[in-house]
This record gives structure tokens, C-alpha cells and sequence, in this order.
């Protein structure tokens, strides 16, 4: 799976997902709202689901046909867009994933239980009740900082990215709606904070609040013009970046003794951490195949040594790796980026090219995938007609080049 335009259950149709793995062991699964991409419950994967097995999420609402605020964007892509709606949460779509979840915790079970909900916002359209909107006055949204020249020193092909599908940001910038977008963003992190309390209240009062393992976590992070770009398709801290907290009840078997509650740690661990980590604290055996790490020596010591960097991909053959203290990117044209965290949080400067940096740049680039698994055709809508199964990295090369 390398991006948003597969459809991941036509990639790997026999993918046992977490969901299943531990229904398989003796738990009952049930989920609610955005979990897997593309609206689809994947039925094999759960007991249970809403609004049902074979039906999609309850969809977001759009107020009206077309954009609201982005006219120039209405044969491109209408979903970006921001707008207050003038409907009470309870008839939102999130507020009838997160009831249905409640109503499940309010259950008393006999069999341990896997429950997930998927808060559908801040994804696009940022839709949210006006009272969101209300709570960040436009004259006080603040935009992210940027710095004028800040794509002076990246290839082509990360410029290509940054202005890639129509470039947002130049659109933006030319229906004044900076702040506006922003002020629609934040809302809908409002509106998503707002529905997760509700579920938290509902775990934390139900039989289950003390023997229940938590974990909320966002699937990617986000970028509101930095480097001239919009939206998540890029390789930057902003947009690899994500959620990530757990709560693990005391007696847990898998945690055994140790860990310290409310620690924070500066770890740099990967979402493919998470499955590795509930099987190990669940005690249920380990599938095979898992790319990612238990957590659970962090559990015990925040501090703990982590040798594992997080390896993020976009698109084929294009790569980041994120240490604590650095980022490297690797595109698939051979152009590359290097960023010192610990004096440039924003990536503002490039350090690629930087002799003095050869070593640091040696280091990260060992942790690039040598054989990256390749890109079926079938999954990829702009070349329907090739009948050559997989696309290789020369194809891939090809076509940037052409």
C-alpha cells in the first residue's frame, strides 16, 4: 500500500487486520465510523459494525453542492473546503459513530472486547456546527510560520509535491482565505476533541473504565500552507507527525510492573508500533509478519533506549526516516533533504548538500527500504491499460522523468 488511490483490500486480499487477529483469539470486535480508508468496513474484519457490515459511515455533512469558499477549486476538489453548519451535534455523523460506541461499553461482556471508533474530522470538508467556529475568533487565528524562500532549497520533485493537484496554496492565498482555512481546521479539531471527551466520559463511568486498554491516535498529521502546501500528500514533520497516547490499566499482564502514569516520552516510534504493542499487552501470540516494535519497554520507562527510527512512505520508492534529532527524505528521482531537529523544527533548512553532514546522511540513508515491495497496476487509476501486473521502479522513474 502506497497511497490513497488503492483500494488496500484489492492489494492485499488476504490481510488479517488487527480487528480480525483478535477475534481470532477469543475477542469480540466490533468498530464504528473512519477506520480503514475508502469508508469501508472491510465486513471480514469485525463482529460488528455501524451502521452495519455492508454499509459505508454515516457520511459528513455538506451543506450546500460545490464550495463554499473556494469557487476557484469547484472542478478540482470540493471537498476543500470550511463552512459552520447550522445543525446541533447530535446530527452530525461522528456524534452517531461515538453513540454507538458508548451504548457498546455500557455493555457488560463476558468475553474480553476490541472496540474502535473512528472520529471522521478534521478530514476534509471542515463542516463543523457554528459553536466550534465561535470558539476561535478570525481575528485571532494565527497562521503557522513560514518563511518566503523556503522551497529555494528542495528539488524539483519536492516543489512538484508542494504544488501538486492544482497548487492549493496559490489558490488560497488569491480568495484571501488564509486564516479562514485555518479558523476551519481548528474548529474541526474543536468539534473531534469534543467527540472524543464524550467517549472517554462514557469508557471512564462504564464497567469496563479500569480493564480496558486505551489508545488514541491520529493516522497522519497536517500542513495549513507551510512550504506552500496543503493537505497530507508529503514527507515533512507536519504531515508524518501524528497522535499518539495509550492508557494502560494497572495488572495488565503484558506491562507487568514498572511503568510510571502520566510519563511523556521523545521516543520517535511508528504507528505500525501499535499492533506489536496490544498483542504483547494482551498477552495473545505475535502474528507474523508484524513490521513494528512493542512498546511496552517505553510503557515501563519513558526513557528506555529505542534504537528504531520511524520510516514513513508516500507515493513508490519515496521515503522518509525520522530519528529523534533528524529527518531524512529520499524521493524517488534520487533528490534528498536533511533536518537538523534540534535547531530547525520547521525544516526550513536543508542540509542534504551539506559536507559536514555526510555522515548523519550515510547513517539515515542505510534504513531505506533496498526492495521495496512493488506497485500492482491494478491499484494504480492512471494506467489502467498495462497488463504487466506490478509497476517497477524504473516505470515509476520513467514517468517522472516524462
Amino acid at each position: 500500500m502506497y497511497s490513497n488511490y488503492q483500494y488496500w483490500r484489492e492489494v492485499m486480499p488476504d490481510a488479517v487486520t488487527m480487528p480480525r487477529y483478535f477475534s481470532d483469539n477469543g475477542y469480540w470486535s466490533a468498530g464504528a465510523g473512519k477506520i480503514f480508508h475508502n469508508d469501508q468496513p472491510d465486513p471480514g474484519s469485525w463482529d460488528a459494525y455501524f451502521p452495519s457490515l455492508d454499509r459505508h459511515m454515516p457520511r459528513h455533512h455538506r451543506p450546500r453542492r460545490g464550495t463554499v469558499n473556494m469557487p476557484l477549486f469547484q472542478n478540482m476538489y470540493t471537498a476543500f473546503d470550511w463552512s459552520p453548519i447550522d445543525i446541533p451535534d447530535e446530527e452530525t455523523g461522528d456524534y452517531s459513530s461515538v453513540s454507538w460506541v458508548i451504548d457498546r461499553l455500557g455493555e457488560e461482556r463476558e468475553d474480553p472486547f476490541f472496540l474502535a471508533c473512528g472520529i471522521y474530522r478534521p478530514h476534509l470538508p471542515w463542516y463543523v456546527p457554528q459553536k466550534y467556529f465561535d470558539m476561535f475568533p478570525i481575528d485571532e487565528v494565527q497562521l503557522p510560520p513560514t518563511i518566503p524562500d523556503d522551497l529555494d532549497d528542495v528539488s524539483d520533485r519536492a516543489r512538484e509535491i508542494a504544488a501538486r493537484a492544482g497548487n492549493y496554496h496559490e489558490h488560497v492565498l488569491a480568495a484571501d482565505q488564509w486564516q479562514n482555512a485555518v479558523q476551519g481546521y481548528l474548529a474541526s479539531i474543536a468539534y473531534a476533541d469534543a467527540m472524543l471527551g464524550r467517549l472517554l466520559d462514557a469508557l471512564e463511568e462504564s464497567p469496563h473504565g479500569d480493564n480496558t486498554i486505551l489508545v488514541v491516535w491520529s493516522d497522519h498529521g497536517w500542513q495549513l500552507g507551510e512550504k506552500e502546501h496543503w493537505r497530507k500528500f508529503a514527507l515533512w514533520e507536519n504531515l508524518a507527525h501524528s497522535v499518539l497516547f495509550m492508557k494502560v490499566p494497572e495488572g495488565v499482564p503484558g506491562l507487568r510492573a514498572g511503568s510510571v502514569a502520566g510519563a511523556r516520552t521523545d521516543r520517535t516510534v511508528s504507528l505500525v508500533d501499535l499492533f506489536p504493542t496490544l498483542l504483547d499487552l494482551s498477552g495473545i501470540p505475535t502474528k507474523e509478519g508484524l513490521d513494528g516494535h512493542s512498546l511496552v519497554p517505553l510503557l515501563k520507562d519513558a526513557e528506555a533506549p529505542w534504537p528504531h527510527p520511524a520510516i514513513t512512505t508516500y507515493d513508490f520508492a519515496e521515503f522518509s526516516i525520522r530519528t529523534e534529532d533528524w529527518r531524512y527524505i529520499h524521493y524517488i528521482d534520487g533528490s534528498e533533504e536533511l533536518y537538523d531537529h534540534r535547531t530547525d523544527p520547521n525544516e526550513w533548512k536543508n542540509l542534504a548538500d551539506d559536507p559536514e553532514h555526510a555522515d548523519i546522511l550515510a547513517e539515515m540513508k542505510q534504513h531505506i527500504p533496498t526492495d521495496p515491495a512493488p506497485m500492482p497496476r491494478t491499484s494504480y487509476r492512471l494506467a489502467p491499460h498495462h497488463t504487466e501486473p506490478y509497476w517497477s521502479l524504473e516505470d515509476f522513474r520513467r514517468r517522472r522523468r516524462e
